[in-house]
């Protein structure tokens, strides 16, 4: 076992246990080692995140592990982001949202704070939002990213219909449309069938995959909510490059 994978487990020990002092004791170690803050975020914060998650779906844990691990957490991550190098603001907007509980919050958390910290100006509602507010919300403030990370099997069907609708309109030509995380890391090929324009297992990806494919869009026959339309048109579409 790495010294990484060492961190990992103990972190998440001290997470399931609810034992703060030892968790921020950890995070004490990794400051006087001088670890940068980003790689807490990503090799250390997500990976015990995942875990715990993995090990909740899979019963595991018990609900009162899973409680006390991710509060604690987000105490952690909360605390984590405000020492992020900022990097110059990239004059590009992204509107975030993600799956209806607590633990799909903490997960998206982390991608928007590192995105924030890499320059993108964000806002980020979390979960419980109608879709059609969401539609809405995004025709009038024109968001060059709209971020749906950490979504729940439940938030399909409603993503469906608001990828449907955002190329139906016509409205928001612009909007790169970014999913990841939750249910899309658990069942291959959903995020490109789902019609989105990107996507990224985890918070770093969601990162790399903008700064590389700022341009890149869906094409029409790739989208599942788009297919019907290209067969009837007997069109073809190039894949988004």
């Amino acid at each position: 076992m790495s010294t990484q994978d060492i961190l990992i487990e103990r972190l998440f020990e001290a997470l399931i246990s609810g034992d703060r002092q030892s968790a921020r004791a950890i995070i004490s170690e990794t400051q006087r080692e001088e670890t940068p803050a980003e790689l807490l975020m990503t090799d250390l914060f997500w990976p015990a995140y995942n875990k715990i998650e993995t090990l909740h779906r899979a019963d595991q844990i018990s609900a009162l592990a899973h409680h006390y691990a991710t509060r604690l957490l987000r105490v952690l991550v909360d605390q984590t982001a405000t020492r992020l190098t900022r990097q110059p603001a990239r004059g590009r907007s992204v509107i975030a949202f993600c799956g209806p509980t607590d633990p799909d919050e903490l997960g998206a958390q982390m991608a928007v704070d590192l995105l924030e910290a890499d320059g993108y100006e964000v806002r980020f509602a979390a979960g419980g939002i109608a879709e059609d507010e969401i539609l809405g919300h995004v025709q009038s403030e024109q968001p060059d990213v709209l971020l749906l990370f950490a979504s729940a099997p439940q938030d399909l069907p409603g993503t469906r219909w608001l990828i449907d609708k955002l190329i139906e309109i016509g409205a928001c030509e612009k909007t790169q449309v970014i999913v990841g995380g939750g249910v899309y890391n658990r069942a291959e090929g959903l995020a490109e069938e789902i019609g989105a324009d990107l996507w990224a297992e985890t918070p770093a990806e969601v990162v790399q995959v903008l700064e590389e494919e700022p341009e890149r869009r869906m094409s029409p026959d790739q989208r599942t909510v788009g297919r019907h339309k290209a067969a009837a048109t007997g069109k073809k579409s190039k894949r988004a490059a």
